[in-house]
């Protein structure tokens, strides 16, 4: 089943549900390296991004779904996450195809999303932040496009790629941001924005998957 306008939205209600489940987990995890509040910030941003896609004059193409996602994001979450993930839906945005996602769309759009970060944050693979979830999930989709796969493939292994990325952080000294200033206490522990990545693309594969299960 195509991945269009009605996956982007189920996507991003997954996200708000997972947002909220783990609001708890994810303010754990700041609290230990950073300031305690990325689980709130995830949370409320996402419960206004359902929000805005509800309303009667939300969009009705992916792309523009992604760029109300940014948008809301941008104006809602704290801290250096809203900024970050603005940045990346709205690249993500510009980089979505006007009809359903190939898996080399899947591929360019988490890129995008990628290159966005990078470009605000300045992060590199190994500085443990979000980027070391995102690096791998965007290597795992082009390796699934330039082999013929599908978009829910591509989404799978972005999906699986980058939980293992987040996994990947725990023995790393961060580099970027605030758990920078711990040095070597920072190491030990989970990047809280590295494990949100994970969960926000947990969840476009789900939504993916539910699509081809019941496409109705």
């Amino acid at each position: 089943m195509a991945l269009d306008a009605a996956w982007a939205r189920a996507w991003m209600a997954g996200v708000g549900r997972s947002m909220a489940d783990n609001r708890e987990r994810l303010i754990d995890l700041d609290r230990q390296i950073g300031d305690g509040d990325h689980g709130e910030n995830m949370d409320r941003g996402f419960a206004a991004v359902e929000k805005a896609l509800s309303a009667d004059d939300a969009p009705d193409t992916a792309a523009g779904i992604l760029k109300t996602v940014a948008r809301t994001l941008m104006s809602t979450v704290g801290g250096a996450a809203g900024p970050l993930y603005g940045t990346a839906f709205l690249r993500a945005s510009k980089a979505a195809p006007a009809g359903a996602f190939s898996a080399h769309d899947v591929h360019d759009v988490l890129a995008a999303a990628l290159g966005g970060i990078q470009a605000r944050g300045k992060a590199e693979r190994g500085d443990k932040t979000m980027v070391d979830a995102w690096i791998p999930a965007v290597e795992a989709a082009g390796i699934q496009a330039e082999a013929g796969s599908s978009p829910e493939e591509a989404l799978n292994a972005a999906a699986r790629a980058a939980e293992e990325g987040a996994a990947a952080t725990e023995p790393l000294q961060a580099r970027k941001g605030r758990a920078s200033y711990l040095g070597e206490r920072s190491i030990g522990h989970l990047d809280p924005g590295a494990v949100s990545t994970s969960l926000i693309l947990a969840q476009a594969a789900e939504a993916a998957r539910a699509r081809e299960a019941d496409p109705s």
